[in-house]
């Protein structure tokens, strides 16, 4: 019984030797930079074993070696508190060696990354904020662009900067302009092309449609009307100036 008893201890300590703390390679998401691991295996049944100590600590470590991969090739280097968490929490559910009868283990690991490994991931960051600020300057001046083309009169506004402009031209590019300018405008971004904006666009179409002052004179009344109907003095006193020909007026001004 003894006897028994230290072969079985024997052979707890032989597998165990072979499954402490090993390392291995691991890839992450980042082609080039990849993870280290020191992996320590637990195993959880007894002996006696189906096979030498050797061969179940070596099938034991390969499967963790594959598990661990699994996950790891998906586990940013940037962020190696995240990539411990994942990694961890894999290896400690419980496996078992498709042996008769099956051995089953658990694992824990300590991730990490090697100095060339930081410092590449360093490096690989740094280039990534640079290239950051450059698509969001490059996005700040399309969109800068693309606003002003979708005026009408930003457009007349860079045609009369240009150099030898023929002012004879100017009332036959009106409809050119506007044209241009609607093309653009339909194609803003989608939070700039709500129902609001499209109901601007659709007054400014209608305004411009009666091009004799007195039916100007006659609309611009009627809105300022049906503003103050609405209970909306502010905008009412704003509609008044532009009947006036003036701009904006502080409406508290106005007795």
């Amino acid at each position: 019984m003894a006897s028994t008893r230290w072969s079985r201890r024997r052979a707890r300590k032989a597998v165990r030797r072979g499954m402490t703390r090993f390392e291995v390679r691991l890839r992450s998401t980042c082609p080039g930079i990849g993870f280290t691991a020191r992996i320590t295996a637990t195993v959880l049944t007894e002996p006696p074993y189906p096979g030498p100590a050797e061969e179940i600590a070596g099938a034991v470590r390969a499967t963790l070696r594959k598990a661990a991969g699994e996950v790891s090739k998906e586990c940013d280097p940037a962020d190696l508190a995240s990539a411990r968490d994942v990694c961890g929490r894999h290896l400690g559910r419980p496996r078992q060696l498709p042996t008769d009868p099956p051995v089953e283990f658990t694992a824990k690991l300590t991730l990490d990354l090697l100095p060339d490994d930081r410092a590449a991931v360093a490096t690989l960051l740094a280039a990534q904020r640079q290239q950051s600020v450059t698509n969001i300057l490059h996005r700040q001046k399309t969109d800068a662009l693309a606003a002003e083309l979708a005026d009408p009169a930003a457009l007349l506004v860079r045609w009369v900067e240009r150099d030898g402009v023929d002012w004879s031209k100017l009332s036959a590019l009106t409809d050119n302009v506007h044209s241009v300018a609607k093309l653009f405008a339909q194609h803003r971004p989608e939070d700039e092309r709500t129902v609001e904006h499209a109901a601007v666009e659709v007054l400014r179409d209608f305004l411009a449609s009666f091009p004799d002052p007195t039916q100007k004179q006659m609309l611009y009344t009627l809105l300022a009307a049906g503003m103050d109907g609405a209970q909306r003095p502010q905008h009412a006193a704003k509609a008044r100036s532009l009947l006036n020909g003036h701009g904006a007026v502080d409406p508290v001004g106005e007795a």
